[in-house]
């Protein structure tokens, strides 16, 4: 089993209270210490506006950031989960990460999806397509891009995009080019495209939202013809962990109390109620036994996130001591 690392970018008032100057500085010491250990990646959302509520709190752009850790770090894959498909043309996003995974010498992940965050969408000027424009348009992209990362060049003329001869040179360095980490767990049409094209995916991490979400991947793969065994199976967990579990509880309270400061006290109550019912809270033992429950079942990739990153990296150091070599 292998574990990806989430950096703090603002998007879920992770970095309350940080200078904007000093923001960076924090999301790099998080992605150098991951890059000097045990960690197989390092990963940021894709999004503009904070949640659960749009604020005017920091939400660091994700690609930008793909370029700037591909130039800082240089062991870890760097990812996003997961890129919006129709935020950015898809031959021009093939063109960035291309350019990404040469910077990083061929570490880019593309994570990607149909997108679902409506207020920022409009605030953008995207407007907010039905969901099933949303994910033909994922389907069409995921084509051009891995039509211009084997040939250098994508021809499509979809319903949604249309590309003649766009030229995407030079290549990635990854033989293949850049995996693809369709995330979404939407069982008729996301799932059908995964089984398609995806070598990861990325869905409900619960014990049996991954059982149900793996056999409908299963069917799908059935039904287009591909080896189910082929794609890595994927979810994402937030982590709350402490040596006791009166220390998981104060690295919570201190999480509540930032958040507080900007959303207030009842919202802040409820991310945190939030947290503390999830698969990663608690100590090393309970954390790496709920996890392990859902490694019997086909989880072989775990990207976690940890929402005092930026303060307090004690949580990070508990896990990567007693949790990682537990499941490795």
């Amino acid at each position: 089993m292998r574990f990806g690392l989430f950096v703090p970018q603002g998007w879920r008032f992770d970095l309350v209270g940080i200078d904007p100057a000093e923001q960076w500085t924090r999301m790099l010491e998080v992605a150098q210490h991951a890059d000097d250990g045990a960690w197989d990646s390092l990963w940021v959302y894709d999004h503009f506006h904070t949640t659960p509520e749009p604020s005017e709190e920091a939400t660091h752009e994700a690609w930008t950031l793909m370029a700037a850790f591909a130039a800082t770090t240089s062991r870890i894959k760097l990812g996003q989960m997961c890129t919006c498909m129709s935020y950015r043309n898809p031959a021009y996003l093939a063109k960035v990460a291309a350019t990404v995974d040469i910077i990083s010498g061929g570490r880019a992940q593309m994570g990607i999806g149909g997108g679902w965050y409506e207020h920022e969408w409009r605030a953008y000027g995207y407007g907010f397509p039905r969901a099933g424009e949303r994910l033909a348009r994922l389907d069409e992209g995921v084509q051009i891009m891995r039509q211009a990362w084997t040939e250098g060049v994508a021809t499509l003329e979809g319903k949604h995009y249309q590309v003649d001869g766009a030229i995407v040179r030079p290549l990635p360095l990854q033989e293949g080019g850049i995996p693809l980490w369709i995330a979404g767990g939407g069982e008729k049409v996301t799932l059908r495209i995964a089984a398609k094209y995806a070598d990861y995916t990325n869905f409900d991490g619960s014990p049996e939202g991954f059982a149900h979400k793996s056999e409908v991947l299963r069917g799908h793969c059935e039904a287009v013809g591909r080896p189910f065994e082929a794609i890595t199976r994927t979810a994402d967990y937030n982590i709350v962990i402490g040596a006791t579990e009166a220390e998981a509880a104060d690295r919570l309270a201190a999480h509540e109390a930032r958040v507080a400061s900007v959303l207030g006290a009842e919202k802040a109550a409820e991310i945190a109620a939030g947290l503390r019912s999830s698969v990663g809270y608690g100590t090393p033992e309970q954390v790496a036994e709920r996890l392990a429950q859902v490694k019997t079942l086909g989880l072989e990739y775990a990207i976690t996130y940890f929402p005092e990153a930026a303060f307090d990296r004690g949580g990070i150091e508990l896990f990567e001591r007693e949790v990682l070599p537990a499941l490795a």
